[in-house]
């Protein structure tokens, strides 16, 4: 699977500014008009993990790799984009390829940035977002199950199976519910998957607030989290002007007191690519030693050959057996070694569901 967060809302949101601070580049374009970010900007950044600095400091290791999740900045979207309004077209294309929505609202009154809507209501702009995309998917939807019918009719297996699916799927989205909300069993999930609906995909809400309210929010984000518990998706709170300030600062040391002196003990970035992370149901597994301590990103479930696989094909060709150590072990017993002594290192084979935190060793033959 892709491991990337497609930063989305209406224009003049903070979305170009949110990205920009996210890597710390300007390659977004950061203007008080609509559109000004037209093909969409990638960004990789690292996931925060306190576990890899402990990792490395117990191994000795030269030198520290984190685990990176990539964020796209789309062009922002208005009523009519499911109709190919604004840059409609474009902004569907792009978001059907990422896996996750990042949904920037703007939560902050500001007489000097403009607003599409001419009024600052995160709640009517969700609404708007969330309406064109369903749209998008109804449409597309409403093209393939005729087709999908006749497949079925003439005796089709996989159509068959399918259409009940794409039926119920159909049927959410006609009473206004995003195609997440339809119930999935395991079985079918591959096919769910394959109909590349956008409103399956796991939605973020950021709030983007004034400095002022960075630490505790407003009425206005407030709102949004009450939405975001409703509607079962997660919820973080960001002031982008803080954050493009933070990144603007040269050293680690500078970032902090800065911080502290507006009460808040790390960034809204930090905050928003961990729930990327989780949004996305991704855990991590580590490799260790003197030249390097190294991040995996894996999806939650992955077995050890598929785990091995995201560090060369080869180790999952030739796979034999993973030597293991979970992190609280690697930590009290302080490292390989010590874990070694006290029988803490487990030799698991195939069938092996890697958990979040293991320290692991590929033995391989190709």
């Amino acid at each position: 699977m892709g491991f990337n967060c497609g930063i989305v809302g209406l224009p003049n949101v903070g979305k170009s500014t949110l990205f920009n601070a996210l890597t710390e580049t300007a390659q977004a374009e950061a203007a008080n008009y609509p559109f000004c970010t037209i093909e969409p900007n990638t960004g990789r950044v690292s996931v925060p993990d306190e576990r890899l600095q402990r990792i490395a400091k117990i191994s000795k290791s030269a030198q520290e790799v984190p685990a990176w999740l990539e964020f796209v900045d789309i062009a922002g979207l208005v009523r009519g984009a499911s109709k190919g309004e604004g840059l409609g077209n474009k902004f569907l294309g792009h978001i059907r390829e990422v896996a996750a929505i990042v949904h920037v609202l703007r939560c902050f009154d500001d007489g000097g940035v403009t607003h599409v809507e001419d009024s600052v209501d995160p709640i009517r702009d969700a609404e708007i977002v969330e309406t064109e995309l369903m749209l998008a998917d109804l449409e597309s939807l409403e093209k393939r199950i005729g087709p999908m019918e006749k497949r079925a009719k003439s005796g089709d297996k996989e159509a068959r199976a399918q259409l009940p699916l794409m039926q119920r799927t159909l049927a959410a989205l006609q009473d206004g519910q995003p195609a997440r909300t339809v119930s999935v069993s395991d079985d079918e999930a591959p096919a769910f998957r394959a109909l590349q609906l956008i409103t399956a995909k796991p939605v973020l809400y950021v709030c983007n607030v004034d400095e002022e309210s960075a630490a505790e929010g407003n009425a206005l984000s407030a709102r949004v989290a009450e939405m975001a518990a409703a509607t079962g998706q997660s919820c973080v709170l960001v002031s982008a002007a803080i954050e493009a300030e933070v990144a603007q600062l040269g050293s680690a040391e500078e970032k902090a007191e800065y911080l502290e002196s507006l009460g808040l003990s790390e960034t809204g970035l930090a905050r928003v690519i961990r729930a990327g992370y989780g949004l996305l149901d991704l855990i991590t597994y580590f490799t260790s030693g003197p030249k390097e301590s190294r991040a995996w990103t894996i999806a939650r479930g992955t077995r050890a050959p598929q785990a091995a696989g995201v560090i060369h094909t080869d180790f999952e060709k030739g796979f034999i057996r993973a030597e293991t150590i979970s992190y609280d072990d690697f930590v009290s017993l302080n490292g390989e070694h010590g874990a070694k002594d006290a029988g803490k290192m487990r030799l698991e084979g195939k069938e092996y569901v890697v958990q979040d935190g293991d320290i692991m060793l590929f033995r391989f033959n190709v």
